[in-house]
């Protein structure tokens, strides 16, 4: 993957040179809610599923969060298995992969353990107005890539794959989960149903309003559903470049 020194503000490649396969990964509860309305986060998975998804971050060669999710839940975004860092680094990997965000406004803290933990590469994806302040604010702890304006996930993607990113996972929120689908810009989507309903509409849901390219007329293809524990895996290929197993 090509490197460039943090802190350095670079313009993204045109989306016509390609993107990565992108992976979308969500838990929610039975009524579609990602959290609840409270200030302590909300336990949608368990020990087993956490596990599962700890080993598709490690297939992976970046990991997307929006900055929303860097500021509400301050994620770490390593690989926790020591056994599967160990088989990265044998492959000639960094020990867990690219720390990706996307900011419109650069609102973002360089303390954030996004930023902090870990030697992985990190890259902020931003707006074009706010990137010579994010640039200043974030220098020396990550990448600040010029994104357009507005924030175009389709630059992102290329560029990320101009620096050798082949298989990107995305983690959320809401809003990033819902630019990449209405952009038509995911191959695969697995969705973890909790057994339990939220039932409070001011609580967040996995996507909002929108025009999705899956809809009555054009139904998602169902490539595998599994029994983890107390949660389901329902595994959406989005597109052909998603097999099934």
């Amino acid at each position: 993957m090509g490197v460039v020194p943090a802190g350095t503000a670079t313009t993204a490649v045109p989306a016509s040179t390609g993107r990565p396969y992108v992976l979308l990964s969500c838990a929610t509860s039975i009524d579609g809610y990602i959290d609840d309305a409270t200030e302590q986060r909300l336990l949608l998975s368990n020990t087993e599923d956490m596990d599962r998804i700890d080993a598709v971050r490690a297939g992976c060669d970046a990991i997307l969060v929006g900055a929303g999710t860097i500021r509400a839940d301050d994620p770490r975004l390593v690989v926790r298995s020591a056994r599967l860092r160990a088989a990265r680094q044998a492959a000639g990997l960094s020990p867990s992969p690219v720390k990706v965000t996307m900011t419109a406004r650069g609102l973002l803290d360089p303390a954030a353990r996004f930023f902090t933990v870990g030697d992985a590469e990190k890259i902020v994806y931003c707006a074009g107005p706010a990137v010579d302040k994010t640039t200043e604010l974030l220098a020396g702890a990550a990448t600040v890539v010029d994104a357009g304006d507005p924030l175009d996930p389709a630059r992102a993607l290329a560029d990320l794959a101009g620096r050798g990113v082949e298989r990107l996972m995305v983690e959320g929120g809401a809003t990033v989960h819902a630019q990449f689908l209405t952009a038509g810009l995911a191959d695969e989507l697995h969705l973890v149903v909790a057994p339990f309903f939220v039932g409070d509409r001011r609580a967040p849901r996995f996507v909002g309003d929108g025009a999705f390219p899956w809809h009555p007329g054009r139904r998602a293809r169902v490539a595998e559903v599994r029994q983890i524990g107390d949660v389901v895996l329902v595994r959406y290929a989005l597109s052909e470049r998603c097999a099934d197993g």
